[in-house]
This record gives C-alpha cells, structure tokens and sequence, in this order.
C-alpha cells in the first residue's frame, strides 16, 4: 500500500525537492501535496515543476496559531495526507495539531538531538568546539526538537569552519538522510538510519 505524504515548508524547498524526488520507483509513499505557511516561498515553484500539487496557507491571513492550524489541516485532509515531512516549515505546531496527527510527523533539525534545538545550531556548535555536527530526523511531539529519533547523519567539523560552511556541508547529510528515513517510516519500519 502507497503512503500518501505531504510536505509543509516555508522557504526555498531543497529538503522538500530531495524527498520528492527520492518518491519514484518501488518506494512505499508518494508526495500529494506541498503546503507552504509563505506564498512568496520558492519551494511552492520547485514542487509544481516536479509535478506535485502546491499551496500556501499564508499565516498572515489568520488572526491566530489555531484558526492558521484548522486551515492547514483542512488541506492535508483534503488531500487524503496519512504522513506530514516538514522540511524547513518555520511554524511550531501546537500541542493540537501535533496530537491530531501523533505517529504521523517527521521533521528534520540541523543538529544531532538532544544537542542544540531551536535555532543557530551551526554557530553553537562551532561555539561549542565540537568535532563533529550534523542532522536528525525525528517524529514530532508537542515539545520543541524533541520526539523519537528516527535517523542521524554526522558532518565533521573542519578548521576553520564558519557557520554557513558548516551549513551547507549539513544540508547535504539532510538531502541524503531524509529521503533515506522517509522510505523506511512509510513501510512501517522505525528503526532509526544511521549515516555516517
């Protein structure tokens, strides 16, 4: 059986592109919808080029975080969504939501959780004199970065790192590990993917 997966992001869509192009062939899910809480995001473009349906629900058009949530929900429903991957999705989800769909959200964080959730991880880890950095897939719970690990990716820390070079190192472990969770999750496997 064919997991149908929607994909929620708010900006450029790299992480998004790689899930969606990695859905072809033998692979147990296949994208129906991408959602964007931005309508100017560039990821809304890259989707429809790949021939997947793309929306936005803009946030700014709702007087609050729940009546923002209702309409999200509306359309993964629509669309008949059984697996939300947010990639870049720059909206924390309340307690509702989450609960809504519990078992069914993925997330992808730059950094190896439990260390550095929020924000800036690339900086703090580089801050912290960390050898190593990298990403991690978790399924969503009602707290921040947090929920069970579903797969790491480990980037090393280079001399002379900055910030954004770490970054972009990372956000190649992302492209590689998130298309590598969401295969074995949509065939109903959570042992988490190691990657070195």
């Amino acid at each position: 059986m064919t997991r149908r997966v929607a994909i929620l992001i708010s900006g450029s869509g790299s992480n998004m592109a790689a899930l969606i192009d990695s859905m072809t062939g033998d692979h147990p899910a296949r994208p129906v919808l991408v959602l964007s809480s931005d309508p100017a995001a560039k990821g809304l473009q890259r989707a429809v080029g790949r021939g997947v349906p793309a929306e936005a629900v803009d946030r700014r058009a709702y007087r609050d975080r729940a009546s923002f949530e209702v309409a999200v929900d509306a359309a993964l429903r629509r669309e008949g969504a059984e697996i939300i991957c947010l990639a870049g999705f720059m909206r924390i989800l309340s307690a509702d939501f989450v609960s809504r769909w519990t078992g069914r959200i993925l997330n992808i964080h730059p950094s190896l959780l439990p260390l550095y959730r929020g924000l800036d991880t690339h900086a703090r880890a580089l801050a912290g004199g960390d050898a190593e950095a990298g990403c991690t897939v978790h399924e969503v719970t009602a707290a921040l970065d947090d929920g069970p690990i579903l797969g790491q990716a480990r980037v090393p820390v280079l001399p002379g790192d900055t910030a954004n070079a770490l970054a972009a190192r990372v956000l190649e472990a992302e492209h590689r590990l998130y298309p590598a969770v969401l295969r074995r999750f949509a065939a109903g496997d959570r042992t988490p993917v190691r990657l070195p």
